[in-house]
Order: C-alpha cells, then sequence, then structure tokens
C-alpha cells in the first residue's frame, strides 16, 4: 500500500457480513478514526441516510463518524445539482434518497419534473411506476442510483433499483443514467467528498464488477478482499485484475 494516503471501502462483505463485523475490523477502523486517516465507506445502497448507516453499524459495534459514509444517494444529488442546480424530480425511493435530494436543493414533485429519479425502495406500487413512465414520456430525464439488479436479504434476495429500472424501461424504451458502481463517475464523486486523488487512494471491495471494476477505471489502486462473495475461481473469469487480492482487510498494511 506503499503511496496510499486514502481508503474506499465498501461495507457489505469487507467490513461486516450481514449483521457480523469482519474479525479484526472494529479495532482497524477505531485505529483509523483515532489516527484521522481519510477513509470513506462507500455504499451503492440509497435505501439509508449516513445517519441511519452509522446507527447500524454502531449497532454492532463498528464507531464510525456519520461523515465518512458515503452512498449512492448522495452522488445522486451531487450529479443533479451539478446538471441543474435548484431543479426538480419525481422520486421513487426511501428516506437516504429523498434526503439527499432535498439538501441538494432540489424539489421533489410529479409536476413537470426535470428528472425521474429511482432508487431502492419497499413500498413501490403500480401508481409510482405509471408515473414515472408518463413523466419520461412527457421529457423527464430518467436517472437510478445504482444498477445492482438484486439485494441480498435474510433467507435469499430481492429485486433492487436495477431490476426496476428496467420495467420502466422496458415500458418508456428509455433507459435511466446509473449513477453508483461501477460508474467512474460515483468514484469521482465520493473522491471530491474526501478531498482526495485517485492515484493516492485504494478502493477495497470484495466485487470484481462494480467495487474493482470502478476503482480500476477511476485510477485508483484496486483491492479484492475473499472475505464476501468472491473466490479466487471466480476472479480468473474476468479480464482483468485486482492490484491486491486478500483473504480479509485486516491483511492490508493501513
Amino acid at each position: 500500500m506503499d503511496g496510499i494516503k486514502n481508503y474506499i471501502f465498501d461495507m457489505d462483505g469487507v467490513l461486516v457480513l450481514g449483521s457480523t463485523p469482519i474479525p479484526g475490523v472494529r479495532e482497524l477502523i477505531g485505529r483509523m478514526v483515532e489516527e484521522k486517516t481519510n477513509f470513506a465507506i462507500l455504499t451503492n445502497n440509497p435505501f439509508y441516510t449516513p445517519k441511519d448507516l452509522q446507527f447500524r453499524l454502531a449497532h454492532v459495534g463498528l464507531e464510525v463518524p456519520e461523515e465518512r459514509i458515503y452512498t449512492s444517494a448522495m452522488a445522486t444529488a451531487s450529479f443533479l445539482t451539478s446538471q441543474r442546480p435548484g431543479g426538480s424530480a419525481y422520486v421513487i425511493g426511501e428516506s437516504g434518497l429523498t434526503t439527499a435530494i432535498h439538501n441538494a436543493g432540489f424539489a421533489i414533485t410529479q409536476y413537470n419534473p426535470d428528472y425521474v429519479v429511482l432508487g431502492e425502495t419497499t413500498n413501490l406500487s403500480f401508481q409510482n411506476i405509471s408515473t414515472a413512465c408518463t413523466l419520461i414520456e412527457k421529457g423527464a430525464r430518467f436517472i437510478c442510483t445504482n444498477p445492482d439488479t438484486v439485494g441480498p436479504v435474510e433467507g435469499g434476495v430481492v429485486p433492487a433499483a436495477g431490476s426496476l429500472a428496467a420495467l420502466i424501461s422496458k415500458t418508456t424504451g428509455v433507459e435511466p443514467y446509473f449513477i453508483g458502481k461501477p460508474n467512474p463517475l460515483m468514484m469521482r464523486s465520493v473522491l471530491r467528498y474526501m478531498n482526495a486523488h485517485s492515484e493516492e487512494t485504494a478502493m477495497i471491495g470484495d466485487q470484481m464488477d462494480t467495487d474493482i471494476k470502478a476503482g480500476m477505471e477511476a485510477g485508483m489502486r484496486t483491492v479484492l478482499v475473499l472475505s464476501g462473495i468472491m473466490d479466487l475461481k471466480a476472479v480468473e473469469k474476468y479480464p482483468f485484475r485486482p492490484d491486491i487480492i486478500v483473504n480479509s482487510i485486516t491483511e492490508l498494511d493501513i
């Protein structure tokens, strides 16, 4: 990790497995906070606010400052502000997304919005989908927080934002612009948030097609941990490789 001053961690599979911290992570995060190491926890999930995620991590013993957490909802709000400051959006999503968009100075409305913004939700209705499709057909630009098609839950998976976006796309013929990993835009957004440069930053994740691909395309050092969903056999299927492969984040010299 020579030359690396900043660290970006995926959360699930890197820091925690479900509600269980990876062994040694409590001590690592505690030391990084104490030493004021520049790091961020990055998640494609726009469902929760950073405060919500801080509480979730604290519940399992990981004391992480709220400002160290960055979500695809925050990246989406940053993108919208850069494109159309003070604009408007029809939003399908939970508090993590609506809070970020409100904080960015956007109005949330179904009356002639500039954008339709889709994120993770457990309250999807036929009316939501119909309204989104109608607004897109009238000219609203279609944005989706992340391309993930499924999300893990206890005992299986549930449809995620990417799957919901496919339903709207199939109806309207309009593909959304996805903000989250592996879009390098997400990585540049968190780098600005951290006031960090890509050449001095490592992206540490457990998935090749999101974490490693995004970090590589953004010019970062990439580290794959095998504590999540990947194994060495699966890595060989990809045309690109991480710079470093470790069993756990705690093996890194941070």
